[in-house]
This record gives structure tokens, sequence and C-alpha cells, in this order.
């Protein structure tokens, strides 16, 4: 069914106040926005960040009166802009990246198509991707990186860690170059339910452990690769470090370019590690585990 939405562009202004007189009033869903392209990138542990400029956008009943929805607005909310208002319809929301999803080839063979498209090459590797709720269809620098680096991996037989696995694309694309085990750990269940089902439609039945528990077996990985971000990194080198066999490959995206230099300081103890991709202001790191 239709829905109306409220939108009021914030500026600064502490969001609570007009999210809880959104609700009280009947909203369904209240949604905060960054108003000025301004992307939060990496919060600090236990924060809940927002952008300098805040827009929010609540859903009401198509049939809800525009004009007592401001008035009542105004008095649980002093200081509140006027509202905007438009009837939306309702969609699977979820699903709207199709629009300007096509089949992408990443490296010589590796193609990520949406489901039931063709790739561009009868020879290609070809993974099926629909990310649902979760993060990762290639379109993202970090995520192209990492798909081009494992196309260029001799992968055959090898014992692979994708960790914070989204939607499942680099583990999945990994079994199809022919990794012999992938385990894939996601902390939100979102991801999880994506894996799998990515898995399936991509006739994946065996070789593949999707998890949430963060904590890895030692010296059990050939290749671990993370596209995640540069803080938790940096954290986590020493559980990294110890999950890669000696002569094993790591694979680390996720990194703005001015946060290279930190990451590669972090992995050096154990690894000769690179920066060896770079786009977009973003960079990817790999290197090799040394024997101890």
């Amino acid at each position: 069914m239709p829905f109306l939405q409220l939108t009021l562009d914030i500026g600064r202004a502490d969001p609570g106040t007009c999210e809880d007189a959104l609700f009280e009033l009947g909203a369904v869903s209240v949604t905060l926005e960054d108003a000025a392209d301004d992307p939060v990138l990496e919060p600090a542990p236990g924060e809940t960040p927002l952008w300098p400029t805040v827009r929010v956008k609540a859903l009401f009943d198509v049939d809800t009166d525009r004009a007592d929805l401001s008035q009542r607005l105004a008095v649980l909310a002093p200081g509140a802009p006027p509202p905007r208002f438009e009837a939306i319809a309702d969609k699977a929301w979820e699903r709207e990246w199709l629009k300007d999803f096509a089949p992408m080839r990443f490296g010589r063979r590796l193609w990520v198509c949406p489901g039931g498209m063709p790739a561009g090459d009868p020879d290609a590797v070809r993974v099926e991707l629909d990310p649902g709720l979760a993060f990762g269809t290639g379109t993202h620098p970090t995520t192209a990186m990492c798909l081009e680096w494992l196309d260029g991996a001799e992968l055959l037989g090898r014992d692979v860690v994708d960790y914070g696995c989204g939607s499942g694309i680099l583990a999945i694309a990994a079994l199809k170059l022919g990794a012999a085990t992938v385990l894939a750990m996601d902390i939100d269940p979102q991801a999880l339910i994506a894996t799998r089902e990515n898995a399936l439609r991509n006739g994946i039945t065996s070789g593949l452990d999707v998890t949430d528990d963060p904590v890895l077996t030692d010296r059990s990985a050939d290749l671990l690769v993370a596209n995640i971000l540069a803080g938790p990194l940096v954290e986590l080198a020493p559980r990294f470090a110890a999950a890669v066999r000696s002569g094993g490959s790591i694979v680390l995206s996720g990194i703005l370019a001015d946060q290279a230099r930190a990451v590669t300081a972090a992995y050096q103890p154990w690894f000769d590690i690179a920066r060896t991709a770079a786009r977009d202001g973003w960079g990817l790191l790999s290197g090799r585990r040394r024997a101890e």
C-alpha cells in the first residue's frame, strides 16, 4: 500500500525530540539520513554517530491528515522546521538495487551477476548475487579490489577465511575459483542469511562454513580476506596473524588512503605486506605470512 512520507531537514539539531514526536504521532517508521553528503566512515567503539546535518523521514498511513500532523508536530517538537509531504508507493526496498546493477567483470574471468542475468563471457566464472540487506555487490571499490585480487590468485585447494562476509560475495567467489573450503564470518544476522542464500543460489552445498563466531582456529587458513574498516583491522592483526599458516596470504580492504600506513604497521610483525591496489581513495593491502 502507499504511504505518506514526512521529511524534516533539521540541520545540526538533536534528532531525538523529532524522532520521539513522530512515533507518538503514529509513524510506522522513522529514518535518519545524511542531508549533505558527509559520510560517517568509522565510529569509535560504543558510539552511534550522526552526520553534521541530518534529514529525518517518517512514514504514515497515506490517509493521515497533513495539516493536523503539522500542527501536532509543532506542539510536540517546538522549533522543528515545517515538514514536507509526499505520497510514495510501497516497494520491496531491498530489491531497489537491481535497477542499477548489471553483470560486472572483475579481473580476467570472474563475473558477478544479479539473479538470472548472464555473464558477458561464455567461459566466465559466474557468481550470481542478491545481497538482500547485507553489504557487498561489487560496486564499492573495496569489494571490487578484493574480487580482482581473488581472480588473479591461485586458490585451487586452498582453505580461505572471509572475515566480515556481508553478502558472501568474496566467499562464494573464492569457492568458484577453486578454494577447497571457506569460513565466512559476520556478526550481522542479515549477512549470515544473505551468505547462505547466495551460496544456494550458486549451487554451493559443501565447502562453506557460515558463522557468527569471531574466534578463528590457529594456523587454519591459506588465505584470509577481510573487507571491513581500518580500526577493526588494526585491532584484529594478532588474531589474523595466528589464523594464517606460514607462507599463507592476507588481503585487507576497507582502508582509506591515509589509513594504509597504520594498518600496514599493525601487520608487519607477522607479514610482508604492502598496498597492492588503490581506487577512489580506498586501498587494498596484501601480504604473505612469514615463518616463525
